[in-house]
Protein backbone atom coordinates (compact mmCIF):
# COMPACT_ATOMS: atom_id res chain seq x y z
CA UNK A 1 0.00 0.00 0.00
CA UNK A 2 1.18 3.24 -0.73
CA UNK A 3 2.05 5.27 1.92
CA UNK A 4 0.59 8.58 2.48
CA UNK A 5 2.04 11.72 2.45
CA UNK A 6 2.56 12.19 6.28
CA UNK A 7 3.77 8.95 6.63
CA UNK A 8 6.28 10.07 3.57
CA UNK A 9 7.34 13.15 5.16
CA UNK A 10 8.23 11.09 8.15
CA UNK A 11 10.11 8.47 6.52
CA UNK A 12 12.57 11.53 4.73
CA UNK A 13 13.08 12.83 8.57
CA UNK A 14 13.89 9.31 9.74
CA UNK A 15 16.62 8.77 6.69
CA UNK A 16 18.14 12.30 6.62
CA UNK A 17 18.56 11.75 10.50
CA UNK A 18 20.28 8.51 9.68
CA UNK A 19 22.47 10.71 7.43
CA UNK A 20 23.23 13.11 9.50
CA UNK A 21 24.10 10.92 12.27
CA UNK A 22 25.82 8.10 11.18
CA UNK A 23 23.94 4.96 12.29
CA UNK A 24 20.48 3.97 13.34
CA UNK A 25 20.60 4.51 17.23
CA UNK A 26 22.07 8.25 16.55
CA UNK A 27 18.78 9.07 14.66
CA UNK A 28 16.79 7.37 17.14
CA UNK A 29 18.10 9.29 20.10
CA UNK A 30 17.58 12.36 18.26
CA UNK A 31 14.08 11.41 17.34
CA UNK A 32 12.93 9.50 20.02
CA UNK A 33 12.83 6.25 18.11
CA UNK A 34 14.48 2.62 18.68
CA UNK A 35 17.60 1.89 16.80
CA UNK A 36 15.24 -1.18 15.30
CA UNK A 37 12.28 1.07 14.71
CA UNK A 38 14.51 3.76 12.60
CA UNK A 39 16.40 0.47 10.97
CA UNK A 40 12.67 -0.67 9.80
CA UNK A 41 11.81 2.51 8.63
CA UNK A 42 14.92 2.82 6.44
CA UNK A 43 13.85 -0.87 4.86
CA UNK A 44 10.18 0.23 4.35
CA UNK A 45 11.37 3.44 1.58
CA UNK A 46 14.27 0.73 0.12
CA UNK A 47 11.24 -1.67 -0.24
CA UNK A 48 8.82 1.10 -1.86
CA UNK A 49 11.59 2.23 -4.04
CA UNK A 50 13.19 -0.94 -5.09
CA UNK A 51 16.49 0.22 -5.01
CA UNK A 52 19.07 0.30 -2.10
CA UNK A 53 19.91 3.69 -0.15
CA UNK A 54 22.19 2.67 2.48
CA UNK A 55 25.12 0.25 2.67
CA UNK A 56 25.27 -1.42 6.30
CA UNK A 57 28.30 -2.98 7.43
CA UNK A 58 28.89 -3.46 11.53
CA UNK A 59 30.74 -0.40 12.22
CA UNK A 60 29.49 2.00 9.63
CA UNK A 61 26.70 3.17 7.37
CA UNK A 62 27.26 4.44 3.67
CA UNK A 63 24.88 6.61 1.00
CA UNK A 64 24.82 4.97 -2.23
CA UNK A 65 24.38 6.94 -5.26
CA UNK A 66 20.38 6.53 -4.83
CA UNK A 67 20.84 7.05 -1.32
CA UNK A 68 22.56 10.56 -2.12
CA UNK A 69 20.00 11.45 -4.54
CA UNK A 70 17.31 10.64 -1.78
CA UNK A 71 18.58 12.40 0.45
CA UNK A 72 18.96 15.46 -1.29
CA UNK A 73 15.13 15.17 -2.30
CA UNK A 74 14.36 14.96 1.29
CA UNK A 75 16.05 17.93 2.28
CA UNK A 76 14.98 20.22 0.14
CA UNK A 77 11.14 18.77 0.51
CA UNK A 78 11.54 18.51 4.27
CA UNK A 79 12.91 22.39 3.93
CA UNK A 80 10.01 23.53 1.70
CA UNK A 81 7.71 21.84 4.22
CA UNK A 82 9.30 24.10 7.02
CA UNK A 83 8.78 27.21 4.98
CA UNK A 84 5.32 26.51 4.15
CA UNK A 85 4.50 26.13 7.61
CA UNK A 86 6.04 28.74 9.05
CA UNK A 87 4.44 31.02 6.23
CA UNK A 88 1.24 29.85 7.94
CA UNK A 89 2.65 30.85 11.09
CA UNK A 90 3.43 34.26 10.42
CA UNK A 91 0.13 34.68 9.70
CA UNK A 92 -1.81 33.96 12.64
CA UNK A 93 0.75 35.04 14.91
CA UNK A 94 3.39 37.79 12.99
CA UNK A 95 6.93 38.17 13.96
CA UNK A 96 10.20 39.53 13.42
CA UNK A 97 11.90 42.77 13.30
CA UNK A 98 9.89 45.44 11.90
CA UNK A 99 11.80 48.54 10.46
CA UNK A 100 9.57 51.46 10.33
CA UNK A 101 10.65 55.51 9.13
CA UNK A 102 8.31 58.12 9.74
CA UNK A 103 8.75 62.02 10.25
CA UNK A 104 9.81 63.72 13.27
CA UNK A 105 6.87 65.60 14.09
CA UNK A 106 3.84 62.95 12.86
CA UNK A 107 5.72 60.21 14.05
CA UNK A 108 6.08 61.28 17.49
CA UNK A 109 2.90 62.52 18.26
CA UNK A 110 0.79 60.44 15.49
CA UNK A 111 2.45 57.33 15.47
CA UNK A 112 4.17 56.56 18.45
CA UNK A 113 1.57 56.77 20.31
CA UNK A 114 -0.05 54.22 18.71
CA UNK A 115 2.57 51.18 18.84
CA UNK A 116 2.09 50.26 22.61
CA UNK A 117 -1.31 49.23 21.13
CA UNK A 118 0.52 47.25 17.92
CA UNK A 119 2.30 45.74 19.97
CA UNK A 120 -0.14 44.20 22.52
CA UNK A 121 -2.11 42.89 19.75
CA UNK A 122 1.14 41.83 18.23
CA UNK A 123 3.63 40.75 20.48
CA UNK A 124 6.15 38.80 18.42
CA UNK A 125 6.93 41.97 16.66
CA UNK A 126 9.97 44.34 17.27
CA UNK A 127 9.06 47.85 15.90
CA UNK A 128 13.02 49.39 15.37
CA UNK A 129 11.19 52.98 14.78
CA UNK A 130 13.60 55.69 13.15
CA UNK A 131 12.08 59.20 13.06
CA UNK A 132 13.88 61.60 10.93
CA UNK A 133 12.45 63.46 7.96
CA UNK A 134 15.23 62.50 5.97
CA UNK A 135 13.58 60.29 3.05
CA UNK A 136 15.12 56.45 2.90
CA UNK A 137 15.00 53.88 0.61
CA UNK A 138 12.62 51.92 0.63
CA UNK A 139 13.08 49.55 -2.22
CA UNK A 140 16.72 49.37 -1.35
CA UNK A 141 16.06 47.72 2.12
CA UNK A 142 16.64 51.06 4.62
CA UNK A 143 13.50 50.27 6.05
CA UNK A 144 10.29 47.40 5.77
CA UNK A 145 7.38 50.26 6.20
CA UNK A 146 8.23 54.47 5.34
CA UNK A 147 5.44 56.97 5.75
CA UNK A 148 5.80 59.70 2.83
CA UNK A 149 4.00 63.11 2.45
CA UNK A 150 3.02 64.61 -0.86
CA UNK A 151 2.89 63.64 -4.21
CA UNK A 152 4.39 59.99 -4.32
CA UNK A 153 7.37 59.36 -7.16
CA UNK A 154 6.89 56.51 -9.67
CA UNK A 155 8.56 53.47 -8.26
CA UNK A 156 8.17 49.85 -7.87
CA UNK A 157 6.47 50.42 -3.82
CA UNK A 158 3.27 49.73 -2.72
CA UNK A 159 1.32 52.75 -1.19
CA UNK A 160 -1.39 53.05 1.09
CA UNK A 161 -3.31 56.34 1.97
CA UNK A 162 -3.32 57.10 5.71
CA UNK A 163 -5.21 60.37 5.42
CA UNK A 164 -4.05 63.91 4.34
CA UNK A 165 -2.77 67.70 5.89
CA UNK A 166 -3.01 71.02 5.45
CA UNK A 167 -0.38 73.41 6.39
CA UNK A 168 -1.01 76.83 9.03
CA UNK A 169 1.55 79.97 9.05
CA UNK A 170 1.78 80.60 12.88
CA UNK A 171 3.46 82.39 15.32
CA UNK A 172 4.24 82.89 19.34
CA UNK A 173 2.24 85.55 21.08
CA UNK A 174 5.67 86.69 22.11
CA UNK A 175 7.21 87.23 18.72
CA UNK A 176 4.16 89.23 17.33
CA UNK A 177 4.24 91.50 20.35
CA UNK A 178 7.59 92.62 19.10
CA UNK A 179 7.29 92.59 15.69
CA UNK A 180 3.21 93.44 14.89
CA UNK A 181 1.19 90.74 13.42
CA UNK A 182 0.88 90.58 9.47
CA UNK A 183 -2.41 91.31 8.11
CA UNK A 184 -2.01 90.44 4.48
CA UNK A 185 0.85 88.26 2.76
CA UNK A 186 2.73 90.79 1.40
CA UNK A 187 3.32 91.91 5.18
CA UNK A 188 5.65 88.68 5.88
CA UNK A 189 8.34 90.92 3.42
CA UNK A 190 9.15 92.59 7.18
CA UNK A 191 8.96 89.26 9.23
CA UNK A 192 11.20 86.44 10.30
CA UNK A 193 10.06 83.38 8.18
CA UNK A 194 11.27 79.82 9.53
CA UNK A 195 11.44 77.61 6.30
CA UNK A 196 12.52 74.01 5.49
CA UNK A 197 15.89 73.19 3.84
CA UNK A 198 14.97 70.90 1.77
CA UNK A 199 17.00 70.28 -1.80
CA UNK A 200 13.03 70.23 -2.98
CA UNK A 201 11.79 73.26 -0.69
CA UNK A 202 11.75 76.42 -2.32
CA UNK A 203 11.47 79.98 0.05
CA UNK A 204 8.05 80.67 -1.10
CA UNK A 205 4.52 80.23 0.81
CA UNK A 206 1.56 79.75 -1.92
CA UNK A 207 -1.38 81.88 -0.79
CA UNK A 208 -4.68 82.74 -2.35
CA UNK A 209 -5.89 86.10 -2.43
CA UNK A 210 -8.81 87.17 -4.56
CA UNK A 211 -9.21 83.84 -6.02
CA UNK A 212 -6.40 83.86 -7.45
CA UNK A 213 -3.52 81.46 -5.98
CA UNK A 214 0.28 82.71 -6.03
CA UNK A 215 3.38 82.07 -4.11
CA UNK A 216 5.20 84.65 -2.27
CA UNK A 217 9.14 84.35 -1.38
CA UNK A 218 9.92 84.32 2.47
CA UNK A 219 13.01 84.98 4.09
CA UNK A 220 14.44 84.56 7.70
CA UNK A 221 17.52 83.70 9.82
CA UNK A 222 16.79 80.26 10.43
CA UNK A 223 15.81 76.81 8.09
CA UNK A 224 15.63 73.37 9.16
CA UNK A 225 15.26 69.89 7.83
CA UNK A 226 12.31 68.72 9.98
CA UNK A 227 8.81 70.31 11.12
CA UNK A 228 9.42 69.66 14.59
CA UNK A 229 12.13 72.09 15.19
CA UNK A 230 10.60 74.97 13.20
CA UNK A 231 8.08 74.16 15.09
CA UNK A 232 9.97 74.93 18.57
CA UNK A 233 11.74 77.71 17.26
CA UNK A 234 7.96 79.31 16.59
CA UNK A 235 7.38 78.35 20.28
CA UNK A 236 10.75 80.15 21.35
CA UNK A 237 9.63 83.49 19.45
CA UNK A 238 12.14 82.95 16.75
CA UNK A 239 10.00 84.22 14.12
CA UNK A 240 6.87 82.70 11.63
CA UNK A 241 6.60 79.42 10.00
CA UNK A 242 4.61 77.59 8.26
CA UNK A 243 4.23 74.02 8.68
CA UNK A 244 1.74 70.55 8.69
CA UNK A 245 -1.34 71.12 11.10
CA UNK A 246 -0.52 68.23 12.87
CA UNK A 247 2.73 69.73 14.63
CA UNK A 248 0.94 72.57 15.74
CA UNK A 249 -2.55 71.79 16.58
CA UNK A 250 -1.90 71.11 20.16
CA UNK A 251 -0.23 74.59 20.70
CA UNK A 252 -2.83 76.77 18.92
CA UNK A 253 -5.06 75.08 20.95
CA UNK A 254 -3.24 75.60 24.59
CA UNK A 255 -2.44 79.57 23.34
CA UNK A 256 1.25 79.00 22.74
CA UNK A 257 0.44 79.37 18.92
CA UNK A 258 -0.59 81.68 16.65
CA UNK A 259 -2.35 80.86 13.71
CA UNK A 260 -1.89 83.69 11.05
CA UNK A 261 -3.06 84.94 7.98
CA UNK A 262 -6.05 82.29 7.34
CA UNK A 263 -7.76 84.32 5.39
CA UNK A 264 -5.53 83.63 2.18
CA UNK A 265 -4.25 80.13 3.32
CA UNK A 266 -5.17 78.17 -0.19
CA UNK A 267 -6.10 75.01 1.37
CA UNK A 268 -3.41 73.04 -0.27
CA UNK A 269 -3.46 69.41 1.34
CA UNK A 270 -0.70 66.92 1.45
CA UNK A 271 -1.60 63.25 0.88
CA UNK A 272 -0.39 60.88 3.68
CA UNK A 273 0.85 57.55 2.70
CA UNK A 274 2.85 54.28 4.30
CA UNK A 275 5.26 53.19 1.39
CA UNK A 276 6.71 49.16 1.27
CA UNK A 277 7.33 46.34 -0.78
CA UNK A 278 4.77 44.63 -1.41
CA UNK A 279 3.33 41.66 -3.50
CA UNK A 280 2.73 37.74 -2.62
CA UNK A 281 5.87 37.89 -0.31
CA UNK A 282 5.08 40.78 1.75
CA UNK A 283 5.85 39.75 5.19
CA UNK A 284 3.14 39.35 7.73
CA UNK A 285 4.33 41.84 10.27
CA UNK A 286 4.78 44.34 7.20
CA UNK A 287 1.08 43.83 6.23
CA UNK A 288 -0.75 44.09 9.45
CA UNK A 289 1.33 47.09 10.87
CA UNK A 290 0.20 48.92 7.23
CA UNK A 291 -3.65 47.48 7.95
CA UNK A 292 -3.08 49.04 11.66
CA UNK A 293 -1.90 52.42 10.61
CA UNK A 294 -4.46 52.84 8.27
CA UNK A 295 -7.48 51.57 10.84
CA UNK A 296 -6.55 53.83 12.94
CA UNK A 297 -5.35 57.20 11.47
CA UNK A 298 -7.46 57.11 8.25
Amino acid sequence: MQASGADRAREMEVFAAVAAGGSFSAAGRRLGLTPSAVSRTVDRIEARLGVRLMLRTTRALALTAEGQAYLAAARRILADLDDAEQGVADQGAPRGRLRVSAALAHGRQQVVPLLGAFVRRYPHILVDINLTDTVVDVAAGQADVAIRFGPLADSPLTARRLGETGRTIVASPDYLARKGTPRTPEDLHDHDCLNFNFRRAEPVWPFRKDGRDYALTVHGPVEANNGETLTQLALAGVGVTRVGHFSVGDAIAEGRLVPLLEAFNPGDREPIHAVFVGGANTPARVRVFVDFLVERLR
